[in-house]
C-alpha cells in the first residue's frame, strides 16, 4: 500500500522519536488528537496514548527498519474512508484503497470510528435477514438491526460458510470484513464473488496474513463506516460480515503488551470488552427503514468457549451460532442446541409463515429425543421403536436441515421439516397444533 501523504504545509513534522517497539514508538509533540493519523517515515500510524506531551503511536504496518531520526508527519485528523457509489464491487485494502486494480474511490471522506448510533434515533428490530442458511433462518432466525457471532473451531469451513450467506442473504448491501484471512481464503472470496453476479452489491476490506497484523485493527471500523453511509443516507439493508475476530483481538493484544499495559484474562488487553462492543453496537435498526446487521465469525482455541475472546463476546451479542460436525452423517452442522438468536420471538411466525414457530419447536424437541436415544445406544440399553426413529429423523434433519452445504428459502425449509415430521412420526407425535397439522401436513 503506497501511503497517502497529504501536503505537508499546515501538518506538524516531527523528527525524533524517543522509544521503539515492535508495533509503537513514542515522541514529544504538542496539540495532537487521540486516534490522530500521523505518518512515521511514510508508514501509516494512529495517535493510541497521550500523557501531556509524550505521544504513543501504533504503526500499522510495523516498526523495522525505523530510526529515532524517522520523519513523522501529523495529519491532524483520524483514519478516514472515502465513501460513495464506487465503493460498490471493489476490494480494498486496511486504509481503504483499493487491492483490486482499480481507479481510487472518489466521493465524500468520512472519519472511521465513530461513536455508535443514539439510542433515541434507533428502533426496535422487526424484520427478518435470510441467510438461505436452513439451520439458521428456521431454529435461529436473524433480524434486521441484530448482532450475532459464530462460534467455530479454527478447522472448520466457516469463510465458505460466510462467503455463502453473502451470496444467499437478502440484503440490499454486504459488506465483507477479512481480518488476517489467507490467502486461499481471500481467492475464494473473490473468485465467487467475481462470478456469482452479484458482486456489484458487495464491498470487501481485505487483509491478509501477509499484511502486518496490527493493520487489522482498522478493517471492522472501515466495514462499518461503509456500512453506516448506506444504512444512513439510502436507507439501504446491510449485512456485515467480519471475519475472524479472534485475529482482531490478538491483534489488540499486540499492540496493548508493547505499550506495557497489564494484560488482562488470557493475555488480552484490559480494555478487550469496551473495544469489541464498540463494534458489535454498531448494530441498528433505523427508523426510517435502514439497518446494519452483523454476524462476525469467532475462532475457538481447542473449543474453549469460556476463553476472553468469546466470553466477553458472548455478553455483548444477542445470541450465538455454533458449528460442530455431527459424526453421524458427516457434515458440518449449526448445532441447535448450542446456537440461540435471541431476537427470534420478534419475527418467527409474525414476518415469516404462521406455522414456523410450532414447526421449529417440535424438531428441536425431536432431536432432543435423538440425542437421549444415542446416549442409551452408546451405553449398551436396548432402543425402543420410538428410539430408533428419533435417530433416523435427527440424522435426516441434520442432512436435510442442519448441515452448512444446503441452501433454500424459508417456505421450502418449512415444507422439509413437515416431510421429515410426517416421514418418522405420527400427528400426534408432534404435538403440533392441529390447525398446522390439517393446512401443512404431507
Amino acid at each position: 500500500m503506497k501511503p497517502l501523504i497529504r501536503s505537508k504545509a499546515f501538518q506538524k513534522t516531527y523528527s525524533k522519536i524517543e522509544n521503539i517497539t515492535r508495533a509503537t514508538c513514542e515522541v514529544r509533540a504538542d496539540n495532537v488528537g487521540i486516534e490522530e493519523l500521523c505518518y512515521v517515515h511514510g508508514r501509516p500510524a494512529q495517535v493510541v496514548k497521550i500523557n501531556g506531551n509524550k505521544i504513543t503511536l501504533q504503526v500499522f504496518q510495523g516498526t523495522d527498519g525505523l530510526s529515532t531520526e524517522s520523519e513523522i508527519i501529523f495529519t491532524g485528523k483520524p483514519p478516514f474512508l472515502t465513501v460513495g457509489e464506487e465503493l460498490k464491487g471493489r476490494y480494498l485494502d486496511a486504509y481503504g484503497h483499493p487491492i483490486d486494480g482499480g481507479p481510487e474511490i472518489d466521493g465524500e471522506e468520512v472519519e472511521i470510528g465513530g461513536p455508535s448510533l443514539n439510542p433515541v434515533r434507533r428502533s426496535q428490530p422487526s424484520e427478518v435477514i435470510y441467510t438461505g442458511l436452513p439451520g439458521i433462518d428456521l431454529n435461529n432466525t436473524i433480524v434486521t438491526g441484530q448482532k450475532i457471532p459464530f462460534f467455530a473451531d479454527p478447522d472448520q469451513p466457516y469463510n465458505m460458510i460466510m462467503a455463502q450467506v453473502a451470496l444467499e442473504a437478502k440484503s440490499d448491501i454486504i459488506i465483507l470484513g477479512g481480518i488476517g484471512l489467507s490467502n486461499d481464503d481471500y481467492l475464494y472470496f473473490k473468485n465467487l464473488f467475481d462470478n456469482s453476479g452479484s458482486q456489484e452489491r458487495i464491498i470487501s476490506f481485505i487483509n491478509t496474513t501477509e499484511d502486518p497484523p496490527v493493520e487489522r485493527l482498522l478493517i471492522p471500523d472501515m466495514c462499518l463506516t461503509a456500512a453506516e453511509h448506506f444504512a444512513v443516507k439510502q436507507n439501504a439493508k446491510v449485512l456485515v460480515l467480519l471475519s475472524d475476530m479472534t485475529l482482531y483481538a490478538d491483534a489488540l493484544s499486540i499492540v496493548s503488551n508493547r505499550m506495557d499495559q497489564i494484560p488482562s484474562k488470557d493475555s488480552m488487553p484490559g480494555s478487550l470488552y469496551s473495544d469489541l462492543a464498540r463494534i458489535y453496537e454498531k448494530a441498528v435498526q433505523l427508523p426510517d427503514g435502514g439497518s446494519i446487521t452483523l454476524i462476525a465469525v469467532t475462532t475457538l482455541s481447542g473449543g474453549d468457549i469460556t476463553h476472553a475472546i468469546p466470553d466477553n463476546t458472548g455478553y455483548i451479542t444477542e445470541g450465538q451460532l455454533f458449528l460442530k460436525r455431527d459424526t453421524e452423517v458427516s457434515k458440518i452442522i449449526v448445532d441447535p442446541f448450542r446456537s440461540l438468536s435471541r431476537l427470534r420471538q420478534l419475527v418467527i411466525s409474525k414476518k415469516t409463515r404462521a406455522d414456523h414457530s410450532q414447526v421449529m419447536n417440535a424438531c428441536i424437541r425431536l432431536y432432543a429425543d435423538a440425542a437421549y436415544a444415542h446416549t442409551k445406544k452408546e451405553n449398551g440399553f436396548d432402543l425402543t421403536q420410538y428410539d430408533t426413529r428419533c435417530l433416523n429423523f435427527a440424522a435426516d434433519y441434520s442432512r436435510e436441515i442442519l448441515a452448512v452445504d444446503i441452501s433454500s428459502d424459508m417456505n421450502q425449509i418449512l415444507d422439509t421439516a413437515w416431510k421429515l415430521l410426517a416421514k418418522y412420526y405420527s400427528r400426534e407425535e408432534t404435538a403440533i397444533k392441529k390447525e398446522f397439522v390439517d393446512k401443512y401436513w404431507p
